[in-house]
C-alpha cells in the first residue's frame, strides 16, 4: 500500500469515528451534532451545514462500500477548505469574470 493511500485510509477512519460520534448523540440535528466534532463547520451557513453533513455521509458510505477512501477524504477536504475561505472573508470578495479568451503562447 502506498503512503498516500495509507494516509487516505487513516483519514477515512478518523472521519468514520467522527460521524459515528455525531450519529450516536441524541441532541439536535445531524449537522448540529457534526459541528461538535468538526468545529470548522461553524463557518458555514445553516443550509451549507446541512448540505455538508449529507455529502459527508454519502461520500463515507461510497468510500466504505467501494474501498476508495479518497472519495470521502476529498469531500471532507473540499468542505473544510470552503469553511476556511468563508472564515477568511473570501466569500465577500467580488468575482471578476473574464469576458474574452486570452491566447497564451506555447511554453
Amino acid at each position: 500500500m502506498s503512503e498516500s493511500r495509507d494516509r487516505a485510509r487513516r483519514r477515512l477512519l478518523e472521519l468514520a469515528a467522527q460521524l459515528i460520534a455525531a450519529a450516536t448523540d441524541s441532541e439536535g440535528t445531524l449537522s448540529d451534532r457534526l459541528v461538535k466534532v468538526l468545529p470548522w463547520m461553524e463557518a458555514l451557513s445553516d443550509g451549507d451545514r446541512a448540505d455538508c453533513a449529507e455529502e459527508l455521509l454519502s461520500a463515507a458510505r461510497a468510500s466504505f462500500s467501494t474501498n476508495q477512501p479518497h472519495l470521502a477524504v476529498a469531500t471532507l477536504t473540499s468542505w473544510e477548505e470552503t469553511a476556511a475561505a468563508i472564515a477568511a472573508g473570501l466569500h465577500t470578495e467580488p468575482v471578476e469574470w473574464l469576458e474574452e479568451d486570452e491566447p497564451v503562447e506555447r511554453p
